[in-house]
């Protein structure tokens, strides 16, 4: 049962690397390139690592597989930002085809901030 589990999680991770790939090839700018990339690279050896995890069913290697794991989905998304905003700040071009929200009430909102959008609408525990 185990194998089958494995060859399932590596097929996934395959398949999300493969999606990664294609991503970077395909898309048009940094910015989504770096987003396809992230996320599918991130899941596909997240996934890849889990089946590793699988196979081997002993405690010291599903311990060190679950802290890489935990370690990749918490420093890939951080390292893309940060990339992205590096190159938001060295003015990269975006494609031709971004569409960017300039109406007001987008633009009212970014500039208040996160903290004034949540008492617009009212904390998460609140029912109406």
């Amino acid at each position: 049962m185990s194998d089958i589990v494995t060859i399932v999680l590596l097929i996934i991770g395959v398949a999300f690397a493969l999606l990664a790939s294609v991503a970077v090839v395909r898309m048009p700018d940094l910015y989504t390139r770096m987003h396809g990339a992230t996320k599918s690279a991130t899941l596909g050896v997240g996934c890849t690592i889990l089946a590793t995890a699988v196979q081997f069913a002993d405690i010291e290697t599903t311990t060190v597989a679950i802290l890489v794991i935990g370690f990749l989905f918490l420093t890939a998304p951080v390292a893309a930002h940060m990339i992205g905003r590096a190159a938001h700040r060295q003015r990269v071009p975006k494609w031709s085809g971004t569409v960017v929200d300039e109406s007001p009430l987008a633009q009212s909102v970014a500039d208040a901030g996160p903290d004034s959008v949540e008492s617009q609408h009212g904390s998460a525990g609140e029912t109406s």
